[in-house]
């Protein structure tokens, strides 16, 4: 079994995942570190060096082949993954998915804090970027919202949204 979880930049599919690995004892694997080890460079060094395009390239190729090959996996996706190519139909083909839900208020709260490391918004002004957050996020829940399954995270505990998952997944 592989189990997606899909969300817009700090609905905490990391910090979830992590925690849903360890429960369940399946291998953790989060896309953008994937990505990152196979070419020796950090995301915004790829967004940087070779552009977002080639980023989504390398990003669909390690996707199709993790779906392919891994077994009992919580992957990690990030934000931009279900917006490209067919990506959510072989997600949702290949995987369980999960949509980690969180409100605008949320996101910019977390992502406040996270600015450098975040390559979409690194340059975007705290003044503007709920806004942006709230634009992007209507352009991205499309195909959020395509995931087999919804989990609010707003005013959750970590132990509790794991646990909704795994109730989930075995109704």
């Amino acid at each position: 079994m592989i189990i997606s979880l899909v969300g817009y930049m700090g609905s905490g599919k990391s910090h979830i995942s992590k925690i849903l690995s360890e429960k369940l004892d399946f291998k953790l694997i989060d896309l953008d570190k994937e990505i990152s080890r196979r070419n020796k460079l950090t995301i915004p060094e790829i967004f940087e060096k070779k552009g977002e395009i080639y980023f989504r390239k390398l990003e669909r190729e390690a996707l199709e082949e993790i779906l392919a090959t891994e077994e009992n996996v919580v992957l990690s996706l990030g934000g931009g993954t279900p917006v490209y190519y067919n990506n959510m139909e072989i997600i949702n083909h290949n995987s369980k998915s999960f949509f980690l839900r969180a409100s605008i208020n949320t996101l910019s709260e977390r992502l406040s804090k996270q600015k450098e490391k975040r390559p979409l918004i690194a340059n975007i002004s705290e003044e503007n970027l709920s806004e942006f957050i709230a634009k992007h996020l209507f352009e991205r829940n499309e195909f959020y919202s395509k995931a087999q399954f919804n989990i609010n995270t707003d005013n959750r505990e970590p132990e509790d949204i794991v646990n909704e998952i795994i109730e989930k997944l075995y109704l």
